[in-house]
């Protein structure tokens, strides 16, 4: 394939999560285009899985999408340094009040929205979990509920979950520990 190269990126908004830029792009055939690009720090997942199989779900509001979700605790990282086990860690402890002693085990790693979005999300399984007190950011109110996998198989196919980390996370959880 022949290359493309990126002239330019311009930020056109410094948000609060993430940026909007406008990159400058020469394409193989000599034009120049504007493309869309938003720029993310990063995002670190969790899969908390109850003694009795049951996957711990976070329910919350989603403004880009108008409707409450069903989803993986998950957050984006504090700063491009910081590890992505350790925001996993810290998600899950802030929007369910889980804990474990036990290492995190890593599942995928996922671009959310590559058209356009360098999110990167790696999620981690959580297991042998410890309730305790949640630590709610003071924008979020979070109901939090455990589902059986074949549940949440259920909601995926029936397009009532559509939150793509959670989708993904879900069914490479089942595969890879051979769920029926």
């Amino acid at each position: 394939m022949e290359e493309l190269k990126r002239v330019r990126r311009e930020v056109a908004h410094k948000g609060v999560t993430i940026d909007y830029c406008e990159d400058t792009m020469e394409l193989p055939n000599g034009r120049t285009v504007i493309w869309d690009h938003i720029d993310h720090k990063g995002a670190a997942a969790v899969l908390p899985v109850l003694p009795d199989g049951r996957i711990v779900l976070v329910r919350q509001y989603r403004n880009s999408v108008d409707r409450f979700t069903w989803e993986i605790p998950a957050g984006g990282l504090n700063n491009r340094e910081e590890p992505m086990i350790q925001a996993a860690r810290r998600e899950l402890m802030e929007e369910t009040g889980y804990t474990t002693q036990k290492e995190l085990e890593f599942l995928i790693s996922l671009n959310s929205a590559p058209a356009y979005c360098n999110e990167r999300v790696d999620v981690f399984v959580a297991e042998e979990l410890e309730s305790g007190e949640r630590h709610l950011d003071e924008d979020e109110f979070i109901d939090v509920k455990a589902f059986e996998v074949r549940e949440i198989e259920k909601m995926i196919f029936a397009g009532q979950m559509r939150d793509s980390k959670t989708v993904a996370a879900v069914m490479a959880y089942a595969r890879k520990r051979r769920l029926p």
